[in-house]
């Protein structure tokens, strides 16, 4: 029951992190947010039952790809 309310409220982050990384003006905010949305996914992941998954997602998409983003 309250894996899927954590899951829930994980979504609706990550939508209002993705709509942000769309609509902010600054390249540095819109990478770290499309990292925050890729660390939230990992989360899910996580949730549902899927620890190898979490982890690959945290470190190449949140990880790997918001350093390489950044460089």
């Amino acid at each position: 029951m309250w894996t899927d309310i954590a899951i829930i409220v994980a979504g609706i982050v990550m939508l209002a992190a993705g709509i942000g990384a769309i609509m902010a003006k600054s390249l540095l905010v819109s990478i770290i947010l499309a990292g925050g949305v890729s660390l939230v996914a990992s989360l899910v992941f996580l949730l549902m039952g899927a620890p190898d998954v979490a982890m690959t997602e945290a470190a190449i998409g949140s990880g790997l790809t918001t350093v390489v983003f950044l460089y």
